[in-house]
C-alpha cells in the first residue's frame, strides 16, 4: 500500500513505489500484453525504423558495396537538381496520376452502380469486375502488350483497321505508351475501388431513396443528392490510395517498356529501381526514395486538408 504523508502546508503527498516493484506491477498486470508486444516492436525497429533512419544517412555518402563508404556531404542532393531524367521521372509520374486516379474511382463507382443496381447474375459479374485484382500482374501485363501490340496483329490495332485507322505503335510512340501503361493499372485496380464503393453504397440508408422517390426526384439527381455526397468518405480514402499508388507505379513500365521510349514511361519508382539495382549507386537512389516519400507526404496532407474535412471520415 502506499503511504500518505503530509508536509507543513498540510498538502497530502502520495509516495510514489520504487521502480523495481512498479515494474513487477505492470509486468504482473499486462504480462500477456508485453509478451505480444515485443516481439513486434523489434520487428518494427528492425525492418521498418533501422532501414528508414539509415536510408538518410546513405543521402550524404558514397556508398560502396565492397570498400569503404566516405561521406559526401550533399553532392548526392545536388545531383538531383542536375539530372534532367530525374525531373522527366517526376513528371511522367505525375502524368501517369493524372491519367490513372480518376478514371479509377470513377469506374470503380460505374461498377459498384451496376452491382447495386440489382442486375441478375451479380454475383458472377462481381467476380467477374474483380478477377483482374487477383490475377497475377504478369499475366494481365502480358495480355495488354498483346493486345496493344504496334503491329497489325495486335488485337487493338486489328480492330482499328476496321474503321481505317492506321497502325498505332502504342508501348513505342513517347505519346501514348504512358497512357498505355494507365490504361493497365486502370483495368487491374478497378476491382478494387469497386469492392469499397459497393461497400459505401450498401451502408446508405434505402429510406433516404424512398423519401427522394416521393419528392419526385429522378434516378440521376438522387445519385447527386444522396449517392455521391454520402460517399464522401469512400471518395477520400480511394483517393488517397489510388494517388499513393499511382506515385509508386512500377511493375507496368518494367515489364512492358523498360522506362522507354526515350524515358517517356521512367517513372520515379522505375528510374529508383535502376539507379539502385541496374548501376548500384544506392546513395543517389535513397536520395530519390526520399523525394518520392516528401512528394506523398506533401500530396496526402493536401488531400487530407481540402476532401478530408468532414470528421466522421476519421
Amino acid at each position: 500500500m502506499e503511504k500518505i504523508l503530509a508536509n507543513d502546508s498540510k498538502m497530502p503527498i502520495i509516495a510514489k513505489k520504487p521502480l523495481v516493484k512498479r515494474i513487477k506491477d505492470e509486468w504482473r498486470k499486462n504480462a500477456l500484453v508485453y509478451i505480444i508486444l515485443v516481439p513486434i516492436l523489434i520487428h518494427f525497429l528492425i525492418f521498418q525504423v533501422f532501414p528508414f533512419v539509415y536510408s538518410f544517412i546513405l543521402t550524404f555518402l558514397n556508398y560502396r558495396i565492397i570498400g569503404t563508404s566516405e561521406f559526401v556531404g550533399l553532392q548526392n542532393w545536388k545531383q538531383l537538381f542536375q539530372d534532367k531524367i530525374a525531373w522527366k521521372s517526376i513528371w511522367n509520374t505525375v502524368l501517369f496520376s493524372f491519367y490513372y486516379i480518376a478514371p479509377t474511382m470513377a469506374l470503380g463507382l460505374i461498377l459498384a452502380l451496376v452491382l447495386k443496381s440489382g442486375v441478375r447474375f451479380t454475383k458472377f459479374f462481381k467476380g467477374i469486375f474483380f478477377l483482374p485484382v487477383v490475377t497475377s500482374f504478369v499475366v494481365v501485363a502480358g495480355i495488354w502488350e498483346w493486345l496493344f501490340s504496334g503491329t497489325d496483329s495486335g488485337f487493338i490495332n486489328y480492330l482499328l483497321g476496321f474503321f481505317g485507322v492506321d497502325t498505332q505503335l502504342f508501348l513505342s510512340d513517347s505519346s501514348q505508351a504512358l497512357i498505355v501503361l494507365a490504361g493497365l493499372s486502370i483495368f487491374k485496380v478497378s476491382g478494387s475501388t469497386m469492392i469499397y464503393y459497393f461497400a459505401g453504397l450498401q451502408s446508405i440508408p434505402k429510406d433516404m431513396y424512398e423519401a427522394a422517390k416521393i419528392d419526385g426526384a429522378s434516378a440521376l439527381k438522387s445519385f447527386w443528392m444522396i449517392t455521391f455526397p454520402l460517399l464522401k468518405p469512400i471518395h477520400f480514402y480511394v483517393l488517397i490510395i489510388t494517388t499513393i499508388g499511382s506515385f509508386q507505379i512500377f511493375d507496368s513500365a518494367f515489364l512492358l517498356t523498360n522506362g522507354g521510349p526515350n524515358f517517356s514511361t521512367s517513372t520515379i519508382v522505375y528510374y529508383l529501381y535502376s539507379i539502385g539495382f541496374t548501376n548500384l549507386n544506392f546513395s543517389y537512389a535513397a536520395v530519390l526514395s526520399y523525394v518520392l516519400f516528401i512528394i506523398i507526404l506533401i500530396i496526402s496532407l493536401i488531400q487530407r486538408k481540402y476532401f478530408g474535412n468532414d470528421q466522421s471520415i476519421y
